[in-house]
């Protein structure tokens, strides 16, 4: 198979049972590492649920990246600005954003919006930054999603696990996630860079958080991201910044509020 990022020859690592049942293969690029399956033929029946059931970590992963994002937009981006949380599942994330005190909005088409109800944003205007957890390793075709994405945003922040390059065997990787069968790509850094200079951005990595983005975030920001524990830094620095932010959770319930006793003609 030629690599989906780089158009490249691919290997075969490994073949693994997916759902339980089918016997897939999974290749990695020769040249930027990124790794895929064959042809993904299952996925009508593996998003019976859009949610997995092995993704136990849903709660806590919003809350660490609604700090961790925060920190982001307040040091690097614009903080008053208007955000999009993209494939942004039951609207966790778009509320506690909110909640802290940032102008986000929420969209995906396959799943219920039960917490950020009110606040559905569309794909018809611009965006300061575009927000996208645990979605980039579900694109069957990478690159077709990604150009949905900067239609309307420069700016991606985005987690996704790298792989390493040579890629690790099934056994040893929890993050091919082959018994719910919705992963079926996985990003190295090289194939980050190869995203970025196809689309003239930058790119930023703190562990499993990317940023893309045509903004230049300035040497000091450029120099920190490449910090061993950035992720972590920018973790704590939320409890710095989190008195200076005004939320808007009574903001928007009293928006609600003057909508219900208007007066109608």
């Amino acid at each position: 198979m030629k690599c989906k990022i780089c158009q490249h020859e691919t290997s075969t690592i490994f073949n693994a049972l997916v759902l339980y049942k089918y016997d897939v293969a999974y290749y990695q690029c020769k040249n930027c590492g990124f790794g895929q399956t064959e042809q993904p033929y299952w996925l009508e029946e593996a998003y019976i649920s859009p949610m997995n059931l092995s993704d136990t970590g849903v709660m806590f992963r919003s809350e660490r990246m609604s700090k961790i994002t925060t920190a982001l937009l307040y040091f690097f981006f614009n903080k008053k600005g208007t955000f999009l949380d993209y494939a942004g599942g039951l609207g966790v994330f778009t509320r506690q954003m909110r909640d802290i005190g940032f102008d986000f909005l929420w969209n995906d088409p396959y799943t219920k919006n039960e917490l950020a109800r009110g606040f559905e944003g569309d794909t018809n205007r611009k965006y300061d930054a575009v927000t996208t957890f645990e979605s980039f390793e579900h694109f069957e075709n990478p690159y077709q999603e990604i150009e949905k994405i900067l239609q309307i945003t420069d700016t991606i922040i985005l987690s996704t696990d790298l792989i390493d390059f040579p890629a690790p065997a099934h056994k040893d990787w929890w993050y091919y996630a082959s018994e719910h069968g919705q992963h079926v790509a996985f990003y190295s850094k090289k194939a980050f860079q190869e995203i970025a200079k196809k689309y003239g951005m930058h790119y930023h990595n703190a562990m499993n958080v990317h940023v893309l983005t045509k903004k230049k975030i300035g040497l000091l920001g450029t120099t920190f991201l490449k910090f061993k524990y950035a992720k972590h830094l920018l973790y704590l620095s939320f409890f710095f910044i989190n008195p200076f932010i005004k939320s808007k959770s009574f903001d928007d319930m009293n928006s609600f509020y003057v909508k219900s006793v208007a007066p109608t003609h």
